[in-house]
């Protein structure tokens, strides 16, 4: 019990931590009467918009928990409620503290003049997204560890029991599903509603006020700046931080899950191995995350506290990330040794290498999710050949700039599939498929430093935005810049951590999807030349595809009534681009909210129904390849899209910064770099960051439902009768 102590104190020191940057925020000087009140716009249009988005998301949360309680246990039920609360709470705190950051992160420039202490305010924002989502996630397990694990004595009952309608399953391994499904449905609604919302704003201000009235970025002049600042917020701090909590939820939940089947299996297969086995393997992930929170309040506190800042932001940046993720494998080391030493028969459930094993594996993950994120940076960022070039095709016009852009993000797929491919090979050899979740589960153990990184992009991107309708300095939007091109850089790594922990993740949930239908003790074998497992596998490879046309489609039907909307105000309201009459602000952030939320229903619901009903028609086979497909065919298309567009992004800002001698701001090359980052656009921001909760939730909602649509499905019936 002890312990398990080390759990809910890790999450309480990273909420208190979090509180303290919150107010310590708060109380920082907004500045200007023309910033309070811009800044006051934003926020109140993004707690406008998310306030509803919840609305909408409880009632899918009602009926999928109402749905859970009768197929399957109310324990499970209401582990999924407790997931969304945990899930939305960490995204409406951190979009909440975004929204007071940003312009105390202008005002900061405007004052100091110092890039330094600017990075220290925008990076203090962002650490309670981070600490949040680490603290809110650790706070849900503990609670459902503690009622449901210790409590209701669910931890002990490694018999499936079986349900009202017959269904059999693992009581504790139901529950934590649970949990993890709700926290990916938030994520799932946070990522798509807000991506549309961002993108149908971001697209409408670029392409009208950019290349036709060549005004600037952010210009007061242009109506739809203010809904472009509001999606930064709602898309990529709220959506961002449910996405990670939800990835990280998953991949500690795909270990624990696994490791119930893992030691059943070798129980049954005759092998003797210690009492105690399975609670340590549970325990591991819950307290080798909980060694990794701790780590990243040490490594955010560096950078919170540091003296002197230096003068690029990026390599402070990721010093917090580097300090945070070796203070987690020195952590989980010890506790690998204090769980495993000493044990025999490890070797039953995969541990090849004895006690060390899982930390091995963790450790894989670690390494691989720097790596992957190395790979992102190098393709992203403008300080690289890739993006250099990418910005010199623009001289060409935008056609070349979007055919080099699609290029370059297809061959950055490679290297990343190579790391993960390695690491699951290291990680399965050392420690079996308990191994591949420890991998995935180390991959985010640091997930509140990676995620403080990330975060500090849009506060920076809307300190930039307030500081050009506030008509600061140049110099001050100089540095916001700076601060906002850093951004785009972090935000392409911590999609590419995103990414590979979701596929590590699904694929221990496919080993336990595998393990549900099947009787114990039998061959794990998916044939994938087996005609109902291929054909799921080809239907699951052109899911991702229709996931993301329709995403797109999406943010085009709501940039299309943004881009009408600027141009008629243009038209019609005489004095905008003098600067004497102000633009209608309410409609444009109007059009995007009701952009978002009507068309973000269908691809939400999407990876929750598409398992479920292929389950109930075609059987557990065909969901299997499903699954497969729909993984590897995401895995390609998330890569791509997040690298193509930050390189698209990047290249536009390359050429804003006068980096091209003589083709800067407003000249042709400028027009075709503004296309490429449109095009980029929900790409990076909408596609991208929704694939990899696609395929967890695709992973976690069949694994739930497979106990029922096994036993009662159309196909199975059809071949009774014959």
């Amino acid at each position: 019990m002890s312990m398990v102590c080390l759990i809910i104190l890790a999450a309480l020191l990273a909420l208190a931590f979090a509180a303290f940057n919150f107010t310590s925020v708060k109380k920082m000087d907004e500045g200007t009467d023309k910033m309070k009140e811009i800044a006051e716009a934003i926020r109140i249009g993004a707690n406008t918009f998310i306030s509803y988005e919840y609305k909408v998301l409880t009632i899918v949360v009602i009926l999928v928990a109402l749905a859970m309680a009768l197929a399957t246990s109310w324990q499970a039920a209401v582990a999924l409620i407790i997931g969304a609360v945990m899930s939305g709470s960490a995204g409406m705190v951190g979009m909440r503290v975004a929204t007071y950051a940003n312009v105390r992160v202008s005002n900061e420039a405007r004052k100091t003049k110092d890039i330094g202490k600017t990075v220290k305010v925008a990076f203090r924002g962002g650490s309670v997204m981070g600490l949040c989502v680490g603290g809110f996630a650790l706070l849900g397990l503990f609670i459902v560890y503690i009622v449901f694990g210790m409590g209701m004595n669910q931890l002990d009952s490694m018999e499936p029991i079986t349900n009202w309608i017959g269904v059999s399953f693992i009581p504790f391994a139901m529950t934590l599903s649970g949990y993890a499904l709700g926290c990916s449905m938030v994520a799932m609604f946070n990522r798509v509603g807000g991506g549309i919302y961002t993108k149908a704003a971001d697209m409408g201000a670029d392409l009208v006020g950019k290349t036709e009235a060549h005004i600037p970025e952010d210009d007061p002049r242009n109506p739809a700046t203010i809904a472009d600042n509001v999606g930064d917020n709602v898309g990529d701090v709220a959506g961002l931080g449910s996405d990670l909590l939800e990835s990280f939820v998953g991949a500690i939940a795909s270990g624990i899950i696994l490791a119930y089947y893992l030691v059943i299996s070798a129980q049954v297969a005759g092998n003797s191995i210690p009492e105690s086995l399975l609670s340590k393997m549970i325990l591991f992930p819950l307290l080798f995350v909980s060694g990794g929170l701790i780590a990243c309040c040490l490594g955010i506190a560096l950078i919170i506290f540091k003296r002197k800042m230096s003068s690029d932001p990026h390599k402070d940046l990721n010093l917090a990330t580097y300090v945070s993720a070796a203070a987690t494998i020195v952590s989980g080391l010890a506790l690998s040794k204090l769980l495993f030493g000493g044990l025999s028969g490890l070797d039953a459930v995969g541990f090849s290498a004895g006690w060390i094993s899982p930390w091995i594996a963790a450790t894989v993950g670690v390494i691989s999710g720097i790596i992957i994120g190395a790979i992102a940076e190098y393709y992203t960022s403008a300080e690289f050949k890739p993006t250099k070039d990418l910005a010199r095709s623009s001289l060409e016009g935008p056609a070349l700039t979007i055919t080099h852009g699609l290029a370059q993000g297809m061959k950055s797929c490679m290297a990343p599939s190579i790391v993960l491919a390695a690491g699951i090979i290291i990680s399965f050899y050392v420690c079996g498929m308990y191994g591949v979740s420890m991998a995935a589960m180390g991959m985010l153990s640091f997930v509140a430093a990676t995620v403080s990184v990330d975060t500090y992009g849009p506060i920076s991107d809307n300190a930039g935005g307030i500081s050009e309708m506030s008509g600061l300095d140049r110099e001050v939007r100089h540095i916001t810049d700076t601060l906002d091109s850093v951004g785009n850089t972090t935000a392409a790594i911590g999609k590419g951590f995103a990414i590979g922990s979701g596929a590590l993740a699904a694929l221990a949930l496919m080993i336990s999807y595998l393990y549900s239908y099947n009787e114990i003790g039998t061959d794990l074998i998916l044939n994938i030349i087996d005609p109902m497992i291929l054909a799921g596998a080809i239907a699951g490879g052109a899911l991702p595809f229709m996931f993301s046309g329709m995403l797109i489609d999406a943010v085009t039907k709501a940039a299309r009534k943004m881009v009408d909307e600027v141009r008629r105000q243009f038209r019609e309201i005489p004095g905008i681009m003098e600067g004497t009459a102000k633009p209608d602000y309410k409609t444009c952030i109007e059009i995007s909210s009701k952009g978002a939320i009507g068309e973000m229903k269908i691809p939400s619901l999407m990876a929750i129904a598409v398992p479920v009903i292929c389950g109930f028609i075609f059987g557990p086979e065909f969901v299997g390849g499903l699954i497969i497909g729909c993984t590897i065919s995401s895995i390609m298309i998330a890569i791509f899209a997040g690298n193509a567009g930050g390189a698209w992004d990047n290249g536009k800002k390359y050429i804003e910064a006068d980096e091209i001698k003589g083709h800067g701001k407003g000249s042709p090359a400028h027009d075709a770099a503004v296309v490429g980052d449109t095009v980029g656009d929900p790409l990076k921001d909408t596609v991208g960051p929704c694939l990899d909760i696609f395929i967890k939730i695709m992973s976690t909602v069949s694994l739930v439902a497979v106990s029922v649509f096994s036993q009662y499905n159309l196909f199975d019936l059809i071949k009774s009768l014959f």
